[in-house]
């Protein structure tokens, strides 16, 4: 029998739980730490509750309860797109209804260019081996001509298929030279995860990160995306409403993915970060610095995919989400439409002040720190934990591969909560020292 006061110590369901994990892996994944709690956690009843009755958001009333509980996984999907700015909080349910059917046929559209180009976009299948040579001709690879016609038709006819409707430029090359490590990194995507034993998850992931890499050209596809890129089509079930909200992170992100011949995006993020830890911890940089770790490449992977590997999945959703309510601005959705109109942003920048109390607490705090350009949070994340291992670091790390070491010994230990009120601190910490300096 269970009394009222041990109500109160219930320790709530943990975040794993509605995400099914292979039985033959139970053993090889973190322990997920957030517990999801009645009256903590953002439940269907309050998420509906914040809405007028024509649809209009009041997104303040619930960015507090994100930051402390997280989202339940029942409305995870629809909360996200709010987040991450796919829609504008001031809309209607009609307003949202359009957008969506919009967006759901161009998603459509770009989806038949590529399938125009390569048959396998679309169908349910996908490979995992080049399809094509650096200049373009075709492979002769027995694997790719298997996957790409596995009924066994003529060389001449699976080439015909693949080259699609002509010659190909460079832009179509490139793409298809990327289809197969899509495939290759899909296949080895959340693959403790029941939902990815079916074959036509894989083949929606592998579908989207086609098309987004036809789509955004600039960036294409890197490692890295098919981990940010998973949970969206875990939690909605459309398609294309997957494909815009994972294009809405990647606006954020892809700036981290931009490569040259000489660099990567994500250094100008790691950049960032030593002059962080150069402000709040010059023993630990200048420590790091002798070891030749001044680049933080160390840190490259916990940027790029946002902690996937250090968390266990469902905490690394919690984590998101905790980092995108913080970091939420409520003209995310006019920036991201970049209106035609200029008379349109200058009423979205007189529209900025009255805003205010619906941005996060994050975003609140670099307002009110104008002078400064802000970093994105997952900076601090990083610059969180760093300075949480400095005693062993400074103590232990004797070379870079001690510094890998114990930080990937990390991986499964770390409290997502409790990062991101470190984050916050150093946040503040930071911005003071930095005022004074100035």
């Amino acid at each position: 029998m269970m009394y009222i006061g041990d109500m109160w110590r219930d320790p709530g369901t943990p975040a794993d739980s509605y995400y099914e994990v292979r039985a033959e892996c139970a053993d090889d994944v973190p322990e997920s730490k957030f517990r999801i709690k009645n009256g903590k956690t953002l439940s269907e009843r309050k998420w509906k509750a914040a809405f007028s009755p024509d649809g209009y958001l009041d997104i303040g009333k619930t960015l507090g309860r994100i930051q402390r509980g997280g989202i339940h996984p029942s409305i995870r999907g629809e909360v996200w797109e709010f987040l991450l700015g796919c829609y504008d909080p001031i809309s209607s349910y009609d307003d949202r209804q359009d957008i969506r059917q919009r967006r759901r046929l161009k998603y459509e559209v770009y989806k038949e260019e590529c399938r125009q180009m390569f048959h396998l976009v679309g169908s349910g299948r996908f490979v995992t081996a080049p399809i094509i040579l650096e200049n373009g001709e075709p492979t002769q690879d027995p694997i790719a001509l298997q996957q790409i016609n596995p009924d066994g038709s003529s060389d001449c006819h699976a080439w015909k298929k693949t080259n699609g409707n002509g010659p190909m430029d460079k832009k179509e090359i490139d793409w298809k030279l990327t289809l197969h490590q899509i495939g290759l990194d899909v296949v080895r995507t959340d693959r403790t995860l029941v939902f990815f034993e079916k074959q036509e998850n894989l083949s929606k992931l592998w579908d989207i990160l086609s098309v987004y890499s036809w789509f955004d050209s600039d960036v294409g596809y890197c490692q890295g995306m098919s981990d940010l890129c998973s949970p969206m089509i875990m939690l909605l079930e459309d398609e294309a409403d997957a494909f815009w909200c994972f294009e809405r992170l990647m606006r954020r992100l892809r700036g981290n993915f931009r490569c040259t011949e000489t660099s990567v995006g994500v250094e100008s993020q790691l950049s960032n970060l030593a002059s962080v830890i150069q402000v709040i911890d010059p023993k630990l940089h200048q420590h790091l610095e002798t070891l030749g770790g001044g680049d933080y490449l160390f840190a490259f992977r916990m940027l790029m995919v946002l902690f996937r590997r250090e968390f266990s999945f469902g905490d690394s959703l919690y984590l998101w989400e905790m980092m995108w309510a913080l970091e939420y601005d409520p003209d995310l959705f006019s920036m991201y439409e970049e209106s035609d109109s200029s008379a349109d942003k200058s009423e979205a920048a007189k529209e900025k002040a009255k805003s205010r109390r619906q941005c996060g607490k994050y975003e609140r705090e670099n307002l009110r720190n104008a002078g400064h350009t802000p970093l994105p949070i997952s900076v601090f994340l990083v610059a969180s934990v760093l300075k949480d291992k400095s005693p062993k670091l400074l103590a232990e790390a004797r070379g870079l591969d001690d510094v890998v070491k114990i930080l990937n010994d990390m991986t499964g230990n770390l409290d997502a909560k409790k990062a991101c009120a470190g984050a916050m601190k150093l946040h503040k910490k930071y911005l003071k020292k930095v005022k004074n300096v100035s």
